[in-house]
C-alpha cells in the first residue's frame, strides 16, 4: 500500500492531456503508458536486489555508498531528497491547491497559501507517528484503489463515450516521432514515481529481505493496471483530438460518463488521491537524510528520533521547509514536474549502475533476490533512461539544468560536512 499510495496521485489525473499532445495517437498514447510501467519494472528488479542486500532506511544512498563512496552516495541522497521527494512534494501540493482553486476560483496567491498549509499538514501527521502515518496511508490507499476501479470499469457500462475512439491503435504509429515519445515519458515516469518507497524504509519493514522485493512488485502491477485500465476509459470518453491538452482529464472523463455529478465526485476523488500520495511521499523521504546524518553527512541534529512519537522529526522539518520553497518559486505544475522527472532519471540511471558494480565487487555478498535478466535487462534500463535523459535536456532545458545545479551543490556540502566530521 505504500508503492501504491506513493505512485497513484496526481499523475494520472493530470498528465494524460499533454501525453496525448505529446502522442496524438491511441496506440502510441496507450503504449507510453506500459513503456512507462515496464521501465519502472525493470528499475524495481535492480532495486528488488539491492533493497534485499541492504535492507536499511536511506535506498539510493546506501546503494552507492556500498558500491562506489560515500561521496557517490551523499550525491545521490542529496539529489533524492532536495529534487526529488521534495520537488515531487511541490508538485503534488499545487495539484491538490489548483483543484481547489479553479473550483472557487481563487488566486496565485491564495493557492500558494493552499499548497503551503497541504504540505505542513501532512508533514504534521508524520511528525506525530509513524503508526499514524500509516494509517492514513492504508485507509487512502485502498479507498484510491477502489474508487480508480469503478471509474474504469464501471463508466464504460453506462454508455457514454465509444471504444471507436481507440482506434486507429496500431495504424499510422510510425507518424510518431521517436523524440516525441521521449518527451512523452516524462509526465508517463513521473505518474509511476514513487515505485521504489519501500526501498526507503526498509529497516522498518518485516522480513525486509522477503518482502522488499514483494512490495515493488506487487504495488507496480497494481499501479500499471489501474493506469491502463484508467486511460483505455479515458480514450473510451474523449477521442485523442478532444483529450489533447486537456488538464483535467479525469474530470472530463467523468463527466462523459455520469454527468456533473460525477465530475464533482472526480474533483474530490482526485483531492483525496493527492493527499493520499502526499502523505507517503512525505513518509518516505526524511529516511534519507536520516541516514546521512547517521553517517556524519548530514547536520547530526537531523538523525534525531522523536523522544515520545518515534520518528526522525527534524528531517521531516527540513523536507516541509524544502517543499515549501519550491512551491513558491516554482509555481507552474509542468515546471515543477519535469525539474522532479529528471532527477528521478539520473537517479534511477545510478542505483542501476550501482547494482553491477556490485555485483563485480561484491560477488560472494548474499543476495536473498536476484535481478532477473541480468545483465540485459538492467542494461535497457539504463540505456533507455540515458536517451531520455538527452530528450529531456534538449526539450526543457531551463528545468533540468535547475535541478542539476541543485545536484552539483552537493560537492561543497559534502566537503564541509565530512571536513566538519573529522575535526570532532
Amino acid at each position: 500500500m505504500l508503492v501504491v499510495s506513493s505512485v497513484i496521485g496526481v499523475g494520472i489525473f493530470l498528465t494524460p492531456g499533454a501525453i496525448a499532445e505529446a502522442l496524438p495517437h491511441p496506440g502510441m498514447f496507450l503504449l507510453a503508458w506500459l513503456v512507462g510501467g515496464l521501465l519502472s519494472l525493470t528499475g524495481a528488479l535492480a532495486n528488488a536486489e539491492l533493497g534485499a542486500m541492504f535492507p536499511h532506511a536511506g535506498g539510493d544512498y546506501v546503494y552507492l555508498r556500498e558500491a562506489w563512496h560515500p561521496a557517490a552516495g551523499f550525491a545521490i541522497g542529496w539529489l533524492s531528497f532536495f529534487v526529488i521527494y521534495a520537488g515531487t512534494i511541490a508538485t503534488l501540493a499545487v495539484g491538490f491547491a489548483d483543484g481547489i482553486g479553479d473550483a472557487a476560483a481563487m488566486d496565485a496567491s491564495a493557492r500558494t497559501a493552499i499548497a503551503v498549509a497541504i504540505t505542513l499538514g501532512a508533514s504534521l501527521v508524520n511528525y506525530r507517528g509513524v503508526r499514524l502515518g500509516a494509517f492514513v496511508n492504508n485507509v487512502t490507499a485502498v479507498a484510491k484503489i477502489a474508487a480508480l476501479a469503478a471509474l474504469a470499469l464501471i463508466g464504460p457500462l453506462l454508455g457514454g463515450g465509444e471504444f471507436a475512439n481507440l482506434r486507429p491503435l496500431l495504424a499510422r504509429a510510425g507518424d510518431v516521432s521517436l523524440a516525441s515519445f521521449g518527451l512523452a515519458l516524462s509526465p508517463v515516469l513521473f505518474s509511476y514515481l514513487g515505485w521504489n518507497a519501500s526501498v526507503f524504509v526498509a529497516s522498518e519493514v518485516r522480513d525486509a529481505e522477503r518482502n522488499i522485493p514483494r512490495s515493488l512488485f506487487l504495488g507496480l502491477a497494481i499501479c500499471m493496471a489501474i493506469y491502463l485500465l484508467l486511460n483505455v476509459a479515458y480514450l473510451h470518453a474523449l477521442p485523442i483530438d478532444v483529450l489533447r491538452g486537456d488538464s483535467r482529464a479525469g474530470e472530463s472523463a467523468a463527466r462523459v460518463f455520469f454527468g456533473d455529478t460525477g465530475a464533482a465526485i472526480t474533483s474530490v476523488l482526485i483531492l483525496v488521491s493527492v493527499v493520499s500520495c502526499l502523505n507517503a511521499t512525505i513518509l518516505v523521504g526524511p529516511r534519507i537524510v536520516y541516514a546521512m546524518a547517521l553517517d556524519g553527512l548530514f547536520p547530526p541534529a537531523v538523525s534525531a528520533v522523536h523522544r515520545r512519537f518515534q520518528t526522525p522529526h527534524v528531517a521531516i522539518v527540513v523536507q516541509a521547509l524544502t517543499a515549501t520553497a519550491l512551491i513558491v518559486l516554482l509555481r507552474r505544475f509542468p515546471s515543477v514536474l519535469d525539474y522532479t522527472t529528471f532527477a528521478i532519471v539520473l537517479a534511477t540511471i545510478a542505483d542501476t549502475a550501482a547494482l553491477y558494480a556490485l555485483r563485480r565487487r561484491r560477488p560472494q555478498q548474499a543476495r536473498p533476490y536476484r535481478a532477473w535478466g541480468y545483465p540485459v535487462v538492467p542494461g535497457m534500463y539504463l540505456l533507455a533512461n540515458v536517451a531520455i535523459a538527452v530528450t529531456m535536456l534538449q526539450a526543457r532545458p531551463l528545468e533540468c539544468l535547475v535541478a542539476l545545479a541543485v545536484a552539483a551543490t552537493a560537492a561543497p556540502a559534502y566537503l564541509v560536512l565530512t571536513h566538519r566530521r573529522s575535526a570532532t
